[in-house]
């Protein structure tokens, strides 16, 4: 059953709204942008725009023009003359909607009933194939909107992927995946994808931990940990922002590449696989063109995951000096990471032991602020221990940052104790 449908916008003069914000309406959701085709679209913008918002073309030789009124985005194209067809052109029928300011619908491919029916069905199998991003785009909107897939539908992304289409600008890629992994069911949106063939066209590195099976307290294989993880981090923190979501689904992925064997047990070992995790996440994230930023924290997340949790007050002051960037993420990955393993070495003793140790963590960093400024200068350090710039001087700043976060000093005067002794002690 569709809910209440929102009172309808303002429109412009000889405008309808069309695909994702018509959808969006007939659902009973509020769009979170708009879409408009309009007899005119500079002035179609001009008048959304108003007093308040701006109205900027987007692309002058065809005439699109854009919105901005109180942070929402509204795009305008010209109204074809033939609307029906245009419609027909897109790429789910859910998406082949238009609506009028008086509440009519322009349905020409049954995308009204597909809603009622929660079903994501392709308009044609030839337009996914003029925009292969569409592919991707369908687990993504089946992932958002809670649809299920049509079972033709399902069968030509499943025979397009096999086919190997293009694929699509790396940008587009990546806001797909975005938006894929900000739902609320970002996990059975990757489980679709790898159902699909499609994981090994977006994320061929995820895919790599397929049928690498782990032993011991894990009960699942590398893949299946990873998209198992999201699916716990997501149940305990819906609020996780997409750093944090990128960061656990990616948190193991290099194990494959760095399986080996203990000979003295037989067992599997995976000996720098963070590190190597790491550096993967780092490349993927450039290759989909994500900001620096956000692949920056993805990749220290992931190089952080296996850090072992404090066992007394001072090791955890030591663990929230050394991690406070990436805290409290990283205290929400590694449960994450935890429960989705659930093999029977799990005991209830080892769940309270991680358990402390997080509190641990949480207390230290609740009663350890950051430091307003450090006791010394770096050109202080260089003067009282006689150094040049260069690595050393680095060292000193850093030993005496954490010598402060663990309260072995407090003020300059012991700082420059702290040095002498530390400089002495390695003299």
């Amino acid at each position: 059953m569709f809910r209440r449908r929102p009172a309808l916008p303002p429109f412009p003069p000889d405008a309808v709204l069309v695909g994702g914000a018509a959808r969006d309406l007939l659902r009973g959701e509020t769009p979170n942008d708009y879409d408009w085709a309009a007899s005119d679209p500079a002035q179609a913008a001009r008048w959304l725009a108003g007093e308040t918002g701006t109205a900027f073309p987007l692309d002058e030789v065809r005439n699109h023009w854009r919105a901005i009124v109180n942070g929402v985005q509204h795009d305008v194209v010209p109204l074809p003359g033939d609307l029906e067809g245009e419609l027909l052109r897109r790429d789910f029928t859910v998406n082949a909607l238009a609506l009028d300011a008086a509440g009519r619908v322009t349905d020409p491919s049954g995308g009204l009933r597909d809603l009622k029916r929660r079903s994501l069905r392709l308009v044609s199998e030839q337009n996914l194939r003029d925009d292969p991003l569409r592919l991707l785009r369908a687990v993504r909107l089946a992932t958002t909107l809670n649809f299920k897939l049509e079972p033709q539908t399902q069968a030509a992304v499943q025979r397009l992927a096999e086919e190997g289409l293009p694929l699509p600008a790396s940008e587009r890629i990546g806001a797909e995946l975005n938006a894929l992994l900000m739902s609320e069911n970002a996990a059975a949106g990757v489980l679709l994808l790898r159902e699909l063939g499609l994981l090994s066209l977006y994320l061929p590195e995820l895919l790599e931990g397929a049928g690498v099976i782990q032993g011991g307290f894990h009960h699942l294989d590398v893949l299946e940990h990873n998209i198992e993880a999201l699916h716990q981090l997501l149940a305990r923190a819906p609020d996780a922002d997409l750093a944090l979501r990128w960061a656990t689904l990616l948190h193991d992925i290099g194990k494959p590449r760095t399986l080996g064997v203990n000979p003295a047990t037989g067992r599997a070992t995976y000996y720098g696989h963070a590190e190597v995790g790491a550096e993967m996440t780092a490349e993927m994230l450039i290759r989909l063109k994500q900001p620096r930023a956000l692949t920056e924290r993805v990749a220290k997340l992931v190089r952080a995951h296996m850090v072992h949790l404090p066992a007394a007050e001072r090791e955890a002051r030591r663990f929230v000096h050394r991690r406070r960037e990436v805290l409290p993420d990283l205290l929400r990955l590694m449960l994450a990471d935890r429960e989705a393993s659930r093999g029977p070495m799990s005991t209830p003793a080892t769940r309270h032991a991680y358990e402390l140790g997080f509190e641990r963590v949480l207390a230290a960093l609740e009663d350890q602020p950051p430091a307003a400024a450090p006791l010394l200068t770096g050109r202080e350090i260089m003067a009282l221990l006689n150094l040049e710039s260069g690595p050393k001087v680095g060292e000193a700043v850093r030993a005496l940052a954490e010598a402060e976060a663990l309260g072995d000093v407090r003020n300059a005067e012991e700082a420059r104790a702290f040095l002498e002794s530390v400089t002495s002690d390695a003299g």
